[in-house]
C-alpha cells in the first residue's frame, strides 16, 4: 500500500512516500516558503537521486499539487501513476479531548480539528489547509488524522488537570494535552523491542530535545505524564520558548512593560529560551561553540536546559515509583553527547552506571549508553514520526476495508 505522509507547517510541507506494511520510503522532501519569495521543493528519491525545483507556491494547495506532481513524473518520480496512491496521512498537533488515537478523516472530524484551532492557532490551521488540499485534489483517497496530543490522552485527571477553577476546564478545556506523542510513542516502543521487554510492564522516561522540546512519563505502555501543558510553551526551556514559569512574573511583565497579549505571546514563543537566555542563538550547536569560549549567558543557557530535563526525570521516577530506561531522541537528544552526559552525570543513586566513553561514540544511532549490568538503562533512539503516521494510517484504512 502506498502512503503519502504529510506534515504542514505554517509555510512549509514535509512530506514521506511510504509502502506499507513494509515501510520503505520511497521518496521524501520539503516544500519550504509557501507564500513568500525563495519558495522551493527539495525533493529526494530512495535510489539516491536529488533535486531542487525554485518557483512562485503561494498556498499549501499549489505546494501539494506539486509534490504529486513530482511523486508521478516519469523522470523523477516513484508512482506509475496518481492512482497507486492509497492513502494520505496527516501530522496533526491539536485534537483537544476529542481523540484519543489516530482516525480517518471525514467532515465531523474536520469540524472537530477546525474546533481546536483556539487551543493551537499556529499549528492547527496548516495542519487543516493540508487535509483541504488532499480533500480537493484526491477526494476518493483515504486520509487519516494522526494526532501529537492522541497519545498522551491516558493521562489522569489529577495529572493534567491544573490548579485554576474546574468550571474554567468544563467550559474551555483549560488542561495539559501535551505533545510529541507520535516522537514518545514511537522511541517507547523500539526501547521495549530492545530491550526484549513487555511494553506493557515498563516504566520509560522518554526525552524529545529539539528546539522544541518534551519529556514523557511512560508507564505500563501509557502516558502517564509530560512535560508540555496546553501549549508546547510549558515544560522544559527551549529554543525560543520559555518553558515553566511563574504565571505572576508574565502578569508583572506586562504592566511593567505596557504590552498586550500578542506581544506577551511573541515574547514566550519567539524570543525566550535558550536564544533569550544567551542573547546569541537558540541553536545548541552555537551555544556550545560560544560557551566553550569563555561566553558566561551561553553557559548559563546550557545549564539551564540540562538542568531542567534533569529535574524532569528525577520528577518522573518519583510519579511512576521507579523507572527502567530513559530514552534520549530528537535532533538535540540523538547527536549531543555534552547534553546526554550533563543529564546522566551524577545519576548513579537511580541505578544508572552510564557508560560515558560509548555515549561520546554515539550519534544519532539506536544504542545503549549504559554499560551492560546497569539497572537502568539509558538510551540513544532517533524519532520516525513519520512511521508512525504511515502505521497508523495503514492500520486504519486496511481495518475499514476489512470491514467492507
Amino acid at each position: 500500500m502506498k502512503i503519502i505522509v504529510l506534515n504542514c507547517g505554517s509555510s512549509s510541507i514535509k512530506y514521506q512516500l511510504f509502502n506499507m506494511p513494509s515501510a520503505e520510503v520511497h521518496a521524501k522532501g520539503l516544500v519550504d516558503k509557501i507564500g513568500l519569495k525563495g519558495a522551493s521543493i527539495k525533493h529526494q528519491r530512495n535510489d539516491g537521486l536529488e533535486f531542487k525545483v525554485e518557483g512562485e507556491i503561494l498556498d499549501h494547495q499549489k505546494g501539494i499539487e506539486y509534490v504529486l506532481g513530482i511523486l508521478i513524473h516519469p523522470e523523477y518520480g516513484s508512482l506509475k501513476g496518481i492512482h497507486e496512491v492509497d492513502a494520505v496521512g496527516h501530522r496533526v498537533v491539536h485534537a483537544g479531548e476529542k481523540f484519543g488515537g489516530s482516525v480517518r478523516i471525514n467532515q465531523d472530524v474536520v469540524g472537530a480539528l477546525e474546533e481546536c484551532i483556539d487551543l493551537a492557532p499556529l499549528h492547527n490551521p496548516p495542519n487543516l489547509e493540508g487535509i483541504y488540499a488532499i480533500t480537493r485534489l484526491l477526494p476518493q483517497i483515504p486520509q487519516v488524522g494522526v494526532f501529537d496530543t492522541a497519545f498522551h490522552q491516558t493521562m489522569p485527571d489529577y495529572v493534567y488537570l491544573y490548579g485554576l477553577p474546574y468550571s474554567l476546564y468544563e467550559k474551555y478545556k483549560i488542561r495539559r494535552y501535551g505533545f510529541h506523542g507520535s516522537s514518545h510513542k514511537y522511541v517507547s516502543l523500539r526501547a521495549a523491542k530492545i530491550l526484549g521487554q513487555d511494553y506493557d510492564k515498563l516504566r520509560l522516561i522518554t526525552c524529545h530535545l529539539g528546539n522544541g522540546a518534551s519529556v514523557a512519563a511512560i508507564k505500563n505502555g501509557k502516558s502517564f505524564d509530560t512535560s508540555m501543558g496546553m501549549t508546547p510553551i510549558e515544560g522544559l526551556i527551549m529554543g525560543t520558548r520559555t518553558g515553566d514559569v511563574d504565571a505572576g512574573a508574565l502578569l508583572h511583565i506586562a504592566e511593567k512593560e505596557g504590552i498586550g497579549f500578542q506581544t506577551l505571546n511573541k515574547l514566550i514563543n519567539k524570543f525566550s529560551g535558550l536564544l533569550g537566555i544567551s542573547g546569541i542563538s537558540s541553536d545548541m550547536r552555537d551555544l556550545e561553540e560560544a560557551a566553550a569560549k569563555g561566553h558566561e549567558r551561553a553557559i548559563i543557557a546550557l545549564n539551564m536546559f540540562r538542568y531542567r530535563v534533569k529535574k524532569y526525570v528525577g520528577a518522573y521516577t518519583a510519579a511512576m515509583g521507579g523507572v527502567d530506561a530513559i530514552v534520549f531522541t530528537g535532533g538535540i537528544g540523538e547527536n549531543d553527547a555534552a547534553s546526554r552526559e550533563e543529564i546522566m552525570k551524577d545519576m548513579e543513586w537511580l541505578g544508572i552506571d552510564f557508560d560515558f566513553e560509548k555515549n561520546r561514540s554515539v550519534k544519532s544511532q539506536e544504542n545503549i549508553i549504559t554499560r551492560e549490568d546497569s539497572k537502568v538503562k539509558v538510551m540513544v533512539i532517533p524519532t520516525n514520526e513519520e512511521l508512525v503516521i504511515a502505521s497508523d494510517t495503514y492500520e486504519i484504512v486496511t481495518r475499514n476495508l476489512e470491514m467492507i
